[in-house]
């Protein structure tokens, strides 16, 4: 359930910058009526909290799109479900004065890109940035997050997809109208139809990405296993962003039926939910073992993921082969 900081998918677009925790600041700016330049001491000292939330890059699964796309080739790796304590950004927020101008803030990262590659900056809308559940942490899985993911400071954004939990994140400016930063005019953009595999997608058709889509992921059997006649045990995770999940359903016959499986374990908004489930495989042939989630919106993880240019949130039906 909770994902080994270990284990846990390292995403950067460029290197881990330097820290140094005696000079590091987050700075407060922008639509505020006391900006406000705070070190961690001054942070460690806001009221904290726990929040349990999947992280997934929005790129996970790009490897499975037909036509392919460009990017990191990520096949089903980039997901992990992490306890993450800190502040909430509301409070930061409040403590620097909003001004009710303010309809964005814009998180910067503290890595230094080369050349003219922009620098990493996200949006998150004011409603977004001032839910409860959202944080800027300091500790991951009981620990300083390290280096890797974040120190000596992350934003969680629970329920969005990876890119919003900026690491190293040493700026919160708030803004009275959209950025102007590449990450959000032209990168982790999605279309706002359906369109054909391999199209071009104009940029007026796109918007910006922002919740996980429901998902499933078959743990056990591996793919590929030799397997003893029997009884067989199917098991994993399910996933849906800011939704819950409330069903997952298995099918051994190619999706020509579907079996409900067994949700077990902890359960927690914005995480992810175990499932069980066992068939009896009497035969000695090749069992194609498929998996599909639904959330509390009724939204159903589909047959085939929709195709964008960016190859992101590829969500079909999990499958393995034994």
């Amino acid at each position: 359930y909770i994902t080994p900081i270990e284990h846990f998918f390292v995403r950067t677009h460029v290197y881990a910058p330097t820290v140094a925790l005696d000079s590091w600041r987050l700075q407060v700016d922008g639509e505020v009526a006391s900006p406000l330049n705070l070190t961690m001491a001054e942070l460690r000292q806001m009221p904290a909290v726990e929040i349990v939330s999947v992280l997934e890059c929005a790129g996970n699964g790009r490897a499975f799109f037909e036509p392919a796309v460009a990017g990191i080739q990520w096949e089903k790796g980039a997901i992990g479900t992490a306890r993450f304590t800190g502040a909430r950004l509301s409070d930061v927020l409040k403590k620097a004065g909003v001004k009710t101008t303010g309809l964005n803030v814009e998180m910067h990262a503290g890595d230094r890109p080369p050349g003219t590659m922009p620098p990493f900056v996200r949006q998150v809308p004011m409603q977004k940035a001032m839910h409860p559940d959202t944080i800027i942490a300091w500790d991951m899985n009981g620990q300083a997050i390290p280096l890797v993911h974040g120190a000596p400071l992350r934003a969680i954004v629970p329920g969005w997809e990876g890119a919003y939990s900026v690491k190293w994140l040493n700026q919160l400016t708030v803004l009275a109208k959209d950025t102007d930063s590449f990450w959000f005019v032209t990168g982790y953009r999605y279309p706002n139809r359906r369109v054909a595999p391999g199209a071009a997608v104009d940029a007026k058709d796109m918007e910006p990405l922002k919740g996980l889509a429901v998902k499933s992921l078959i743990t056990t059997p591996a793919h590929n296993a030799s397997l003893a006649a029997g009884k067989v045990a199917v098991a994993g995770f399910a996933w849906a962003g800011e939704n819950d999940v409330t069903k997952v359903d298995i099918s051994i016959d190619n999706g020509a039926t579907w079996q409900p499986a067994k949700l077990t374990g902890e359960q927690a908004r914005y995480t992810w939910r175990r499932f069980e489930h066992e068939f009896a495989a009497t035969k000695a042939q090749s069992y194609l073992i498929l998996s599909r989630a639904t959330d509390s919106k009724g939204n159903m993880q589909p047959a085939v993921a929709q195709w964008n240019p960016s190859g992101y949130l590829w969500n079909q039906y999990d499958s393995v082969r034994d």
